[in-house]
């Protein structure tokens, strides 16, 4: 309404060339998979029981993920909901964020840690002459990692639902004398019951394409995901074939679970409160209640707290000094940042690309068909990067740059790339809220004042968008930085990141070199969400 005929065409081009851009990497990365060698050859790979037989532990690990993320998810929630008001809430309530941003290599140390053969858990059993019965690799470890990273995800989503209940609603079961049981089924079951499809399949889709968790814990042949198998028939058996055909098995399952989630029906509002006392849940004054509440808060807390207490125990003990002057730990975090950066902008501008074209063309009295298809292709894309995880774009990419010699050479930038993508979609929820307000805020005063380009961006756009920017861009690098699937590929010599030192020193048994470096990367990610997050000092 407000934009000058410059401007609209400026940004309606952007959002066009950053979605062909999007596209294309993309489609070069599946029609390599389809046209590396014979398709035939891909379809006999899939005649092989053990394919089906990965195909089959893929889905019923995510599905016991998922059972149980979501299962322990709802007391936790209900507890957390129940109490609105108790010291350290809120900082209970950030910790549930900590694992969506933890690196996941950094978790997985943490976990053996606590679950491993000498970790702590066995190390208690074995003090009560009970042995070491829990195995840390196979089935039982990625379960355990699943649910540690899901938890607090499918916690946090039942509570934000849970927080919109009016609190006339208790009121009202309080002057009927409700019991607990009762409150829970006309009361907040309703609320919750909606929310289950889209939580689960979301922590579903999250399991079902878990690279780095199983990579580290899987056990070998016997709990192995299509996504390690990809991985494995590329970087220890070169079997073209067999990566093609499973590629195309991961792609179909994640379309199928996408669709799923596209039809599932959106959780309606409970209401709105006409009360201003969020404070007080007259259901939860027993003393029973408020007993079962705090347990259950308190093992919450420390599940999540013990393998980042073991990372930062085990990390100050390994040989600091010695790993920060190391030449190829120098050399990978400076490449680590690079990438990290890298990613995180291009994700930047295509996400702003994206918004701004989408808001453009809904200025449009009539838009084309063209357009209207733009701006859906748009708005949909942080979903649809989802349908290739970055193993199988890296796949593509491999084969495609192998046979001349330039996988070394463009590894830097294709695995930037694939960050980017992979961030795409936390980038444009941060920034899609923020930039609509912003907009309808400043626009008719842009207009008034006859300011465009960068002109508008420096002194309109900028002080209003700048912390959302900064806390997408620290988020997205730090995503990046802790990546270890786009780079499981094209890592070696020719390229080290920090996640990829971590994940060799692992291997070659140097446990304690791991853990000085994942304390290390920890302590990077949490530096850089700080710096991106934190609120700029007003000026006097």
């Amino acid at each position: 309404m407000y934009l000058t005929t410059a401007e609209f065409r400026r940004s309606f081009y952007a959002g066009i060339l950053s979605l062909a851009a999007v596209i294309g990497f993309i489609a070069v990365a599946v029609f390599a998979l389809s046209g590396f060698g014979r398709l035939a050859d891909a379809a006999h790979v899939l005649n092989e029981p053990y394919v089906w037989r990965i195909l089959r532990f893929t889905l019923y690990q995510a599905f016991l993920s998922t059972l149980f993320s979501v299962v322990f998810a709802i007391p936790v929630a209900l507890a957390m909901a129940r109490r609105p008001h108790f010291p350290g809430r809120i900082w209970i309530v950030r910790l549930m964020a900590v694992p969506l941003g933890l690196p996941v290599l950094i978790g997985a140390l943490g976990i053996i840690g606590i679950w491993g053969r000498q970790g702590l858990f066995n190390d208690t059993l074995a003090l009560a002459e009970l042995g070491r019965p829990l195995q840390i690799y196979g089935l039982q470890g990625i379960l355990i990692a699943h649910v540690y990273f899901n938890l607090p995800l499918a916690a946090r989503l039942f509570l934000a639902g849970l927080e919109r209940v009016p609190q006339e609603y208790f009121k009202t079961a309080a002057m009927l004398s409700m019991p607990q049981r009762t409150v829970f089924r006309f009361v907040e079951w309703p609320v919750i019951a909606p929310l289950i499809p889209g939580v689960a399949g979301l922590v579903f889709m999250l399991c079902a394409t878990s690279f780095t968790l199983v990579l580290i814990l899987g056990g070998g042949p016997a709990a192995t995901t299509i996504e390690v198998a990809i991985y494995q028939a590329l970087r220890f058996d070169f079997d073209p074939a067999r990566a093609v055909a499973l590629s195309g098995i991961q792609i179909f399952v994640t379309a199928l679970v996408l669709a799923a989630l596209a039809l599932l029906p959106r959780a309606g509002d409970p209401g709105i409160s006409a009360s201003s006392d969020l404070n007080r849940r007259p259901d939860a004054a027993h003393r029973l209640s408020r007993g079962v509440d705090a347990m259950l808060i308190a093992l919450f807390v420390v599940w999540l707290i013990l393998p980042l207490a073991v990372i930062v125990m085990k990390g100050v003990s390994a040989d600091l000094l010695g790993l920060l002057t190391e030449p190829v730990f120098l050399r990978a975090t400076a490449t680590s940042l690079s990438i990290a950066f890298s990613a995180a902008l291009v994700s930047l501008a295509v996400a702003f690309s994206f918004i701004s074209a989408t808001h453009t063309i809904n200025t449009l009295k009539q838009p084309g068909a063209f357009e209207r298809g733009a701006a859906g292709s748009m708005s949909a894309m942080g979903s649809l990067v989802l349908l290739v995880p970055p193993i199988v774009l890296g796949t593509g990419w491999f084969l495609l740059l192998r046979p001349y010699g330039l996988s070394d050479a463009a590894a830097p930038a294709i695995v930037a790339g694939i960050n980017a993508l992979m961030a795409l979609p936390f980038v444009l929820r941060v920034l899609q809220p923020a930039v609509s307000v912003h907009r309808a805020r400043t626009a008719r005063l842009s207009a008034s004042l006859g300011l465009t380009g960068f002109a508008r961006l420096r002194i309109i756009d900028w002080p209003g968008l700048r912390k959302p920017v900064l806390t997408a861009l620290s988020f997205a690098m730090a995503l990046s930085l802790g990546d270890l699937g786009a780079v499981a590929l094209f890592g070696g010599d020719q390229l080290t990141t920090l996640p990829w030192l971590l994940y060799s020193r692992l291997g070659s048994y140097r446990t304690e070199d791991a853990n000085g470096l994942a304390l290390i990367l920890g302590a990077l990610c949490l530096v850089i969400m700080i710096a991106g997050t934190r609120t700029p000092a007003a000026r006097t």
